[in-house]
């Protein structure tokens, strides 16, 4: 068990400690998208669909789905989040109008944000199928990846940014 970090001697789940890793702001931007029919597309464009703003309240869900990623996800560390963005964009596909989202989340600290900005990116895809299902159930939510990530050893200023040396 030794070589895996998230077990105890003991070979019980633990946390790993991050306390004696040197902060660093960290940023990661995650991706996920929704494919949406005609009709949708024309709804949330219009701000017509019934259960309101479709973009609004999935913007609102993916941040809120970020700040509450430790509380979900186990052993992951509960973090002071400094910013959360979620962009929208458009795309046509060949199986309908495709709803691309992307989730920055920043903080400074000693572990990486890579877990929130998925969480956020994968919430706002959710709302979207949850906000539109009474008027189309074949929505498809896409893949949900990490499309960058900064901070921390791997950053190209993380010897700046800590004061440490090589």
């Amino acid at each position: 068990m030794s070589d895996f970090t998230h077990f105890n001697e003991q070979g019980r789940a633990k946390m790993v400690d991050v306390s004696e890793k040197p902060e660093t702001v960290r940023v990661a931007t995650a991706q996920s998208s929704i494919i949406v029919n005609e009709e949708i597309y024309h709804k949330i464009q219009g701000k017509e669909m019934k259960k309101g703003d479709v973009l609004g309240v999935s913007q609102v869900a993916g941040i809120m789905g970020a700040k509450k990623t430790s509380e979900i996800i186990p052993m992951c560390h509960p973090l002071s989040l400094q910013g959360i963005n979620i962009d929208f964009n458009w795309e046509d596909d060949e199986r309908g109008h495709r709803l691309v989202i992307l989730a920055t989340v920043k903080t400074k600290g000693s572990t990486g944000v890579e877990m929130e900005a998925l969480t956020a990116a994968s919430v706002a895809a959710l709302t979207v199928y949850d906000m539109c299902k009474a008027v189309d159930k074949g929505m498809i939510i896409g893949e949900t990846f990490l499309i960058e990530k900064t901070g921390g050893v791997s950053s190209p200023d993380y010897y700046i940014q800590t004061g440490l040396k090589k």
